[in-house]
């Protein structure tokens, strides 16, 4: 009598890849995230390839991760993956003090992130 497996989040032709504790802001994460949405996963892993901002190396492990769940884990053609999505979401902040001039304290917020990608099969036009 064994528990029942969870229904799919996603759709039949879709897979999912998800990163969490990424050490940088959402605002900075979701700039990377905008440079490929929407595009083919080759053309996506050249772009995060040559970026020159810190965190791509990151979002290119997540997003081959993503390809690698759409082919092993559900079938998936890899040449003909598109990046549905692309989303941002919060996570915990670290709240930390720096000592400043007359007994005062400045905050500082050091920000997590979390990053969701989600590659969708679609069929070539003829």
């Amino acid at each position: 009598m064994g528990q029942s497996a969870n229904p799919r989040r996603v759709a039949d032709n879709e897979a999912r890849a998800k990163l969490r504790m990424i050490r940088t802001s959402p605002q900075k994460l979701n700039l990377v995230a905008a440079m490929i949405r929407g595009k083919k996963v080759e053309r996506a892993l050249a772009d995060l390839e040559f970026s020159r901002k810190r965190i791509a190396k990151e979002v290119r492990k997540t997003l081959e991760s993503a390809i690698a769940n759409a082919e092993n884990n559900h079938g998936l053609d890899i040449d003909s993956l598109v990046v549905s999505e692309a989303y941002v979401g919060k996570n915990l902040v670290m709240k930390r003090y720096k000592a400043r001039a007359r007994g005062r304290g400045a905050k500082i917020l050091k920000p997590f992130s979390e990053l969701t990608i989600v590659v969708r099969e679609v069929e070539e036009a003829a």
